[in-house]
């Protein structure tokens, strides 16, 4: 295998351990804190989880070993999405386990979930292992997005785990790959198999994550490599002064990655889904809001701009909310066949106008041809359209069009508006893993282990005071029962782990305020660049602006 420079000289990097983890595996202790509860629906959550539930959070300390020493055969899973440095909590996991205890074993189960199931595995080795230090993507044994949730499944997996005499699973993904994991620690300990289940918090989303999870695994790369190329086209735009960019990036369910962002490159606009919803603004509250930032620049003499749009926007508006609601039931059931046998556009949308309210059908009127034909592509297991498959990037741009060429029939508006459209997400999610994101997951790897030689199940690896340097790190677990409340799932209720939403009253979000005034209408960009791995502990090592405002 050719390799390149770069990645060369990453195997060789060695992460940045918590001070209580370097002090060697005897001696760390455990310091137990106090009994934990769910974050709501407490005697929901209790009854579901009898045997996990209520357990202590715990903190890793200086003191004498006292676990068990005992041989240990552990299984990790890569479930979900991938995000960067998941190569090291596996790296970080192997060399604890072979520290502890040269005979144990790492068997990495292939393709996500599915692989417990199927029994499809590779042993880990360091040959194998140190192909992948410090490195992106999840190629190490793949990922998958098979739940984990059925009776008959956890039968398998318990048939399997006895097999190679696995004493723990691990489980790396985010917040619906964790309550699978919590689910299946409950169903082990009630089975008595002896099996213990640990999660690592994964998601460049930035969607799991609350009092105790600082941050999720991936979010500092992806924000970065974003973030890098946002100032790209910032610079372009300043040197061009003709286009403006309408830049979509991930974030389904919250807005954590855009607001990052754009506290890094400081962009005209950028929108918060969160503050859409709280706030209700509609469609053309959004347009108007940036066709005010292009009509104020460009009496400035200023025919450019950046706009970054969260994935999900369109959800967080409540009239498309309702919207796609009423969609979702025009097509329920055998009526998707009856609508995609039409023959044609214009005979589907008088079936449309027929089957939606007058409110949404307004809505609906509004929206260029091309969205309303998306609104209606192929449906998701669940029967639910597919937002993720709408460019809202050019829907807004569109709407914002619109409401120009109204403003310019009534002769308030001169000036010039030349959109351009860019969709960054898979570019973020297989980066070589930042410094940060290097020794963060590396630790939470170690950390995962560590929980394990000490008998605990159903908790999630915990490194916290991430905005501080490495040595100050605080390494521990909590149980993952305590981050779960009950919410609707396919007209059921499902004990699942609450998202974690951009907070409106949140430092972050404030400083984000407290400057997107004068962002809208001059020229501030600023360029953060490519990542860099070697150089000044302040350029290199340094997190996310949100966690550092949070943490100030």
């Amino acid at each position: 295998m050719t390799l390149s420079p770069l990645q060369e000289a990453r195997y060789e990097y060695q992460p940045k351990l918590p001070g209580m983890l370097r002090q060697g595996i005897n001696e760390i202790s455990v310091k137990t804190g106090e009994e934990t509860s769910s974050v709501a629906d407490q005697d929901k959550i209790k009854a579901l989880f009898p045997n996990t539930y209520g357990k202590c959070e715990i903190t890793f300390e200086k003191g004498q070993n006292t676990s068990e020493n005992k041989k240990q055969v552990v299984g990790v899973i890569l479930s979900g999405g991938q995000a960067p440095g998941g190569h090291n909590v596996i790296s970080g996991l192997y060399d604890a386990l072979k520290a502890t205890n040269k005979d144990n074993v790492l068997l990495g189960f292939k393709g996500g979930p599915s692989g417990l199931i199927e029994d499809d595995y590779i042993e880990m080795t360091d040959e194998f292992i140190n192909q992948y230090r410090n490195t992106g993507g999840f190629d190490i044994i793949g990922s998958g997005r098979t739940k984990l949730e059925t009776e008959e499944q956890f039968e398998i997996v318990t048939k399997v785990a006895a097999k190679h005499g696995l004493t723990a699973i691990v489980i790396i993904g985010g917040d619906d790959s964790n309550t699978n994991a919590a689910v299946l620690a409950e169903y082990m300990a009630e089975h008595k198999t002896g099996v213990q289940v640990i999660g690592c918090p994964k998601t460049i989303d930035g969607d799991l994550k609350n009092e105790d999870i600082e941050a999720s695994f991936g979010f500092d790369t992806a924000t970065k490599t974003y973030s890098e190329v946002i100032g790209n086209i910032e610079r372009d735009a300043n040197s061009a002064k003709k286009y403006w960019h309408f830049i979509k990036v991930m974030g389904r369910s919250a807005s954590h990655v855009a607001l990052e962002c754009a506290l890094q490159t400081q962009p005209n606009i950028c929108l918060i889904g969160e503050e859409i919803a709280a706030k209700e603004r509609s469609l053309a509250d959004i347009a108007n809001y940036i066709a005010d930032s292009v009509e104020a620049r460009a009496n400035n003499g200023d025919n450019f701009g950046v706009v970054i749009v969260p994935e999900g926007i369109i959800e967080f508006v409540p009239e498309f909310s309702a919207l796609i609601a009423e969609i979702n039931e025009l097509l329920a059931g055998d009526k998707a066949e009856e609508f995609n046998s039409l023959v044609d556009w214009a005979t589907k949308e008088h079936f449309i106008e027929r089957g939606l309210t007058d409110k949404s059908m307004r809505v609906f009127a509004l929206l260029p041809e091309f969205v309303q034909k998306q609104l209606f592509l192929e449906r998701d297991p669940h029967g639910n359209v597919q937002v993720s498959l709408i460019e809202s990037e050019k829907l807004i741009s569109s709407l914002v069009a619109d409401t120009l060429n109204e403003r310019k029939i009534k002769g308030t508006y001169k000036g010039k508006f030349s959109p351009l459209h860019h969709f960054f997400g898979y570019e973020g999610r297989c980066a070589f893993p930042s410094n940060f994101d290097a020794d963060y997951c590396y630790s939470l790897g170690y950390n995962a282990f560590m929980l394990i030689q000490y008998g605990y199940t159903g908790y999630l690896s915990k490194v916290s005071n991430l905005a501080a340097p490495a040595e100050e790190w605080v390494a521990g677990g909590m149980p993952i029962t305590k981050m779960m409340n009950i919410e609707r799932r396919n007209g059921e209720d499902k004990p699942v782990i609450r998202k974690a939403l951009v907070e409106l009253d949140g430092k972050p979000f404030n400083y984000f305020v407290s400057k997107r005034k004068e962002w809208s209408v001059k020229t501030c960009y600023t360029y953060p660049g490519a990542i860099q791995y070697y150089g000044p502990s302040e350029v290199c090592d340094a997190t996310t602006k949100t966690l550092a405002l949070e943490q100030k």
